[in-house]
């Protein structure tokens, strides 16, 4: 936890989308200090006609390779989320070939109350899982 939602464009091999996914993995390790089996990720691949994504004015080339990451999560302050913009992208760049002009990154915070991880259980309200921050 948290969930990770990439939306890439279409085109990618599996090999590409396993490092994408192995590389994000272990940013988030790193940069929130989460156990290593808090690995919730999904991939949605889009055709270029379905996603759309310009640089608000900034200027910031982006290119076929273009990555947007969703991450949902419980609050973990303003640190641990530069902290993982900084790691994700340079380790992007450096082991998947992805730029970081190519990699757009969104949050929503929740609540404990908002996750359920199964049989019908918030487990962070119940105590079946820890309240780690």
């Amino acid at each position: 936890m948290p969930l990770l939602h990439f939306h890439v464009y279409e085109g990618r091999n599996e090999a590409e989308i396993k490092k994408l996914l192995d590389t994000a993995h272990e940013a988030m390790l790193e940069a929130f200090q989460v156990p290593r089996g808090d690995r919730y990720q999904i991939v949605t691949e889009h055709k270029p006609s379905h996603m759309i994504l310009e640089d608000t004015g900034l200027d910031i080339p982006r290119t076929k390779d273009m990555v947007l990451l969703q991450v949902f999560s419980r609050p973990r302050g303003d640190g641990g989320f530069a902290l993982f913009y900084r790691l994700l992208t340079e380790r992007l760049e450096a082991e998947c070939g992805i730029k970081s002009s190519d990699v757009m990154i969104s949050v929503v915070e929740n609540k404990d109350a908002h996750w359920s991880f199964g049989l019908g259980r918030a487990q962070f309200l119940t105590g079946e899982l820890p309240l780690r921050k």
